[in-house]
């Protein structure tokens, strides 16, 4: 007998065509849970098909340790989404962190429920660290930005480097990696003599700072809290206040938006000409590169929506004899990959 498989089989440009045939609006949503699930690949399948129903879109990662999903909802579903999750019994309590705002496009373009081993990739293999051991939460307006303005407070911004390069608190300390990875295994390197120090850390919605402030504590931190909610619940609650708020500029998301402005400051400028600022990211037109860079819009028309004029003579070049390159010499060559832009990141 064949297994079901419960996958999306329809191409982006019918899926494009499907969205703009849509006569209602769509919510976009977060949410997450460091939770014990026995059977991943049959959550996850379940998941798939009562979703489905409903018309999400979006990107769910399940695993042992949890559930982690960025998505979005048919409006007049939301009920039946919230229902839903509320029945199942490890889920009923997740709070959800409703985008700041939306685009005239939809933030997913279908449904992808993925099983993986961690539900946030650390490269963690420690047996003895419990990453249930986490820090308090910080969740007043008040008590972030006291942290913000005492010297001998360290505020961790504990996202990658091209998300805090858009957007950050700005007396955050901000470590120049592209991996949350990369980011674990140089928190002693770069802050191991502050352990003294009272540590507030922040994520985007507060999956990664969760999981890093049981690693703080771990390697011997004494005072760890992080911001409930992250950036998202952050920048609600700024709007919901008269207070001015200290996160500056755009909130990285991971979704067709690639961005949600908190503040209308613009703190980055183009990766290509260095001179105009600007806070919008793109990928690189050549599917082998599909580098992402910050990119003005003169800058975006003089490359047609490539990062290098390199990208620009490759993607001419006949299909067969890129895909021979491709497959032939940098897919076997992992230290020669694709020749990409390595763009420096200037901080505001």
């Amino acid at each position: 007998m064949n297994e079901k498989i419960l996958v999306n089989k329809k191409s982006k440009k019918e899926l494009l065509e499907n969205l703009e045939k849509e006569n209602f609006s769509r919510k976009t949503l977060s949410f997450y849970k460091y939770v014990k699930i026995e059977n991943p690949k049959k959550m996850r399948d379940f998941l798939y098909e009562n979703f489905q129903k409903i018309g999400i879109l979006g990107r769910i990662y399940v695993a042992e340790e949890g559930i982690n999903a960025q998505i979005n909802i048919p409006e007049h579903n939301f009920e039946k989404f919230d229902n839903f999750l509320k029945s199942i019994k490890i889920f009923k309590d997740i709070p959800f962190k409703i985008a700041l705002e939306e685009k005239n496009f939809s933030s997913f373009l279908k449904l992808k429920i993925i099983v993986k081993e961690k539900i946030v990739a650390d490269g963690i293999e420690d047996k003895n660290f419990d990453p249930s051991k986490t820090g308090e939460y910080v969740e007043n307006l008040d008590e972030i930005h006291n942290y913000l303005d005492d010297q001998n407070s360290l505020v961790v911004d504990m996202r990658n480097s091209y998300e805090s390069e858009i957007g950050h608190f700005k007396s955050a300390h901000i470590m120049n990696v592209d991996t949350f990875r990369d980011q674990i295994f140089s928190i002693e390197k770069e802050l191991g003599e502050k352990k003294d120090k009272k540590v507030l850390l922040y994520c985007t919605g507060g999956i990664r700072c969760e999981k890093a402030s049981a690693w703080f504590k771990y390697k011997g931190f004494e005072n760890v809290k992080h911001i409930k909610g992250g950036i998202i619940e952050y920048g609600k609650k700024i709007r919901q206040s008269s207070q001015k708020s200290r996160f500056l500029g755009t909130n990285f998301v991971f979704d067709e938006r690639l961005g949600e402005s908190v503040t209308e400051d613009i703190i980055s400028f183009c990766h290509l000409c260095r001179k105009n600022k600007s806070n919008k990211y793109v990928h690189c037109k050549n599917q082998a590169c599909h580098n992402l860079y910050l990119s003005c819009g003169a800058c975006n028309k003089k490359k047609y929506g490539y990062c290098s004029f390199f990208c620009i003579f490759f993607d001419k070049i006949p299909a067969k004899l890129k895909k021979f390159l491709v497959r032939n010499f940098w897919k076997k060559n992992p230290n020669k990959k694709f020749r990409k832009n390595k763009f420096k990141r200037k901080y505001v």
